[in-house]
């Protein structure tokens, strides 16, 4: 008996230019071309409802209506779903240490005696941003996908380094979006 392929998809396949570039130039040119790759595929597409709507926000409701027709729309069971103490444990350090690096940081900013200015600022926003959010599973759409492709063992398809990371630490299958395009022209043969 064969298993059909189950894959959990993250947003960033489809807005990131990276990940979404051999679909298409823009977000709902790449939904439209996904659609037409998988419509003969015997596979399962998810996505938590979360990610559903964030993802309709850069497609708009007439293509999300038809991309909701070829995947299902699916919450993880978050209270059934175990997880190791210890990707607990390493989350909360990982956070510990982002957060002394962003006030070091704001500090280091709030010290240097130059008169306030918007350069300044977007300066530390994007530091800020780098130290703290870069790498780090740091949302709960972002965790309902890591938890749904734990459930389903299904294949968590994303572009973003947090969830990848994540999904690796509790033992998800992933695959980066930016590969999404080759694997699905390999389902096809």
């Amino acid at each position: 008996m064969v298993l059909t392929r189950r894959f959990v998809l993250d947003t960033s396949l489809f807005v990131n230019p990276h990940a979404r570039e051999k679909f298409g130039k823009t977000p709902p040119l790449a939904v439209k071309s996904f659609i037409k790759m998988i419509s003969k595929l015997d596979a399962e597409f998810y996505m938590p409802s979360l990610i559903f709507m964030e993802l309709k926000n850069f497609i708009g409701e007439k293509i999300s209506s038809e991309f909701e027709l070829h995947i299902k729309k699916r919450a993880p069971n978050i209270y059934a779903l175990y997880l190791p103490a210890a990707v607990l444990h390493d989350f909360i350090e990982d956070v510990r240490g982002r957060m002394n690096k962003g006030l070091r940081l704001a500090e280091e900013y709030a010290q240097d005696n130059k008169p306030e200015n918007n350069v300044k600022l977007q300066k530390l926003r994007e530091k800020y941003r780098d130290a703290v959010r870069a790498g780090l599973l740091d949302s709960k759409e972002d965790f309902e996908l890591v938890m749904l492709a734990k459930e389903l063992e299904a294949t968590l398809v994303s572009s973003d380094e947090g969830v990848l990371k994540f999904a690796n630490k509790v033992g998800c299958e992933w695959l980066n979006g930016s590969k999404m395009f080759a694997m699905l022209k390999k389902m096809k043969k």
